[in-house]
């Protein structure tokens, strides 16, 4: 996979169809073959907006976008299947609300807490061509990934 493909903003999913959850099967596949807790699309090299996570059981989300996110933030250690070996204290929301489809076309609702939260942020982060070192300063960053250049 091109690095590039971190850094490209994702297209929706028109249509839920075999294809869509062929590619949810693999998402969730890799994910757990990598002992990963998210990925998305996009770090398999497919450019559509498509994510899961397991943190209490498998969650398929498409086309999902916040509803909303709590004033109170949390410092969270990630790190990234995509940046093996790299990690960083990430500031983000702890509580979120997002919105997305399912497997079966339903449109859901999701209020998350805690590592949850943190995942699909992570998650919809990448959906749009951000990796969580976007959200270190410059010496974090610089000290996380030593001098080297990503994407």
């Amino acid at each position: 996979m091109q690095k590039s493909h971190l850094r490209t903003i994702c297209t929706p999913i028109d249509e839920i169809n075999a294809d869509v959850e062929m590619l949810a099967d693999d998402l969730l596949r890799i994910m757990r073959f990598a002992s990963g807790i998210g990925l998305s699309a996009n770090q398999i090299g497919v450019l559509k907006r498509i994510f899961v996570v397991d943190i209490d059981g498998p969650l398929v989300f498409i086309n999902p976008e916040l509803c909303w996110v709590s004033s109170e933030r949390r410092v969270r250690m990630e790190g990234c299947l995509s940046l093996p070996g790299v990690y960083g204290n990430v500031e983000r929301p702890s509580c979120i609300g997002v919105r997305y489809f399912d497997l079966s076309g339903n449109c859901c609702e999701l209020d998350a807490a805690g590592l949850l939260a943190t995942c699909i942020q992570h998650e919809l982060d990448h959906l749009n061509g951000i990796l969580f070192i976007d959200h270190l300063s410059a010496v974090e960053r610089d000290g996380v990934m030593g001098r080297e250049e990503i994407v």
